[in-house]
């Protein structure tokens, strides 16, 4: 009666054996030469750790990693997680002296609480990035109501990525990227970001992929258009982007690049580069070297083109600058920096102490979800729902169930406006899809109408619904208030 798969379980457990797999592609350690796998290359030895569930994946990996120059620490396939899972092998990952980033490929998670717990001490180590798949409506199938799709699988990822201090990306170039600003990268305070350029267009690409991820250009101080004054020619462009003209040599690069580093209206500066045949790319890359060297600001540089600027893409790689081939790859390098940080800033968030002298009545809970079970419900009503939640000693609004229009009004009138006026019925869930919720009713007749109106339009559009009457509640208006789905 037993599986092939639980007999090998089974036949490992007293060993303390562990066990990857089953159907995945194995493991690589290039720094041991170790290779059980069936992978169609090698992997070069390298300070990246990537994990993931498919192995169809792991192949593509490796060819884009033989291409691009990629090495790693370990490259492991997990399969079906039978035994090994993401928690396992994080943990493992995050204490290993020869691997300097994480890359994970998830598909689903088995263990939410030991990976959750693997991740969040990696992440405190070491930068961990993911690619989760399954973004489209994988939520919306499983989900039970508008409220479940609102809140669906994928955001209960994303939740869970932010929370324990990961980054998120979304396709296999850039979760190497992410690791080559993050690893080279210096912490950032702020968010604001220079632009520098010696052409125009590649300026305005730039500053239309920071509007795109609703960032605003700063402001260039008085002293700092003062020190470009001084630096450039007539013609530059006076604002950030700050053109610095096509033929500009290295000393024009040194200049306003640490102008703008020194601009206290600064958190980063990009510097962008095109070829062109009065300047030499290789200056201009030298010379931003120098000012990173002495720069406790980061500088992320885009030297755009192909065999022109390759020798000084990568002596500026080799100088430690993050460096991308095009303005909107930089832009989207710098982004995934503030999103980490951010991350960062959640993983390290504790609640408060819960208050010693809190009681829950519990019994009052399991009497209001077992009633409904026994009556073959599985959704509960607006007013049980609130009920339990009551129970946890979770403050609600204020809400009162009555029978009819009349008894409505005279309700609100008893609990002053403006009121929230609802539908109570057990077979509709979606209240506001049937025209079940009014809000900010300020008077009698506003009360009044709204309830008839609901009866009229649910009576004509489900007329086998029970309607057990309506709730009132007093409108709550909040600025700065968060919807919040539990």
């Amino acid at each position: 009666g037993r599986t092939v798969k639980q007999a090998m379980l089974d036949a490992t457990n007293e060993h303390l054996f562990r066990i990857l797999g089953p159907n995945c592609l194995g493991l690589l350690v290039p720094g041991i030469k170790l290779n059980a796998s069936f992978a169609h290359l090698p992997a070069m030895d390298g300070k990246i750790a990537l994990v993931s569930q498919s192995g169809a994946l792991c192949t593509v990996i490796l060819d884009w990693a033989a291409e691009n120059g990629a090495g790693f620490s370990h490259f492991i396939s997990l399969g079906e997680c039978t035994d090994v899972d993401f928690g396992d092998v994080i943990d493992y990952l995050a204490t290993d002296i020869s691997t300097r980033a994480i890359l994970l490929y998830v598909e689903s998670i088995t263990d939410g609480r030991k990976f959750m717990s693997a991740c969040r001490a990696a992440a405190r180590n070491k930068p961990v990035i993911v690619i989760k798949s399954g973004r489209g409506n994988a939520g919306a199938k499983a989900a039970a109501s508008h409220t479940g799709a609102l809140a669906g699988a994928d955001d209960v990822y994303d939740a869970a990525f932010r929370r324990a201090g990961m980054l998120r990306v979304d396709e296999i170039g850039e979760l190497f990227a992410a690791v080559e600003t993050l690893t080279r990268a210096r912490p950032m305070k702020g968010e604001r970001l220079m632009l520098m350029t010696n052409g125009g267009g590649l300026g305005v690409m730039a500053a239309d992929a920071l509007e795109e991820q609703g960032v605003e250009l700063p402001v260039l101080s008085e002293e700092t258009l003062a020190k470009l004054d001084e630096a450039l020619p007539p013609t530059w462009s006076r604002a950030n982007p700050v053109d610095i003209i096509g033929d500009a040599p290295g000393e024009r690069y040194t200049a306003a690049a640490q102008a703008l580093i020194d601009d206290p209206s600064s958190d980063a500066v990009l510097v962008m580069h095109a070829p062109t045949a009065i300047a030499s790319s290789m200056d201009a890359a030298e010379a931003i070297i120098s000012v990173a060297k002495n720069s406790k600001k980061n500088i992320l540089a885009s030297w755009s083109g192909g065999k022109a600027v390759g020798p000084a893409r990568q002596r500026l790689r080799e100088a430690g600058i993050p460096s991308y081939d095009t303005p909107n790859d930089a832009i989207r390098g710098f982004m995934n920096v503030i999103e980490y940080r951010r991350n960062q800033t959640l993983l390290l968030e504790t609640p408060p102490t819960v208050p010693r002298n809190l009681t829950y009545a519990t019994d009052a809970a399991r009497f209001v979800i077992e009633n409904q079970v026994s009556n073959g419900r599985h959704v509960l009503t607006e007013p049980e729902s609130k009920a339990v939640l009551s129970a946890y000693g979770i403050p609600t609004v204020e809400t009162h169930i009555v029978r009819t229009p009349e008894d409505a009004v005279q309700k609100a009138l008893e609990m002053g406006f403006p009121v929230a006026l609802k539908i109570l019925s057990d077979d509709i869930t979606h209240k506001s899809d049937v025209g079940g919720v009014a809000l900010h009713l300020n008077d009698e007749d506003a009360v009044l109408t709204a309830a008839n109106g609901m009866l009229k339009n649910i009576g004509r559009r489900f007329p086998d619904a029970q309607i057990q009457g309506f709730t009132v509640q007093r409108m709550v208006s909040r600025p700065g208030a968060h919807e919040v789905i539990i």
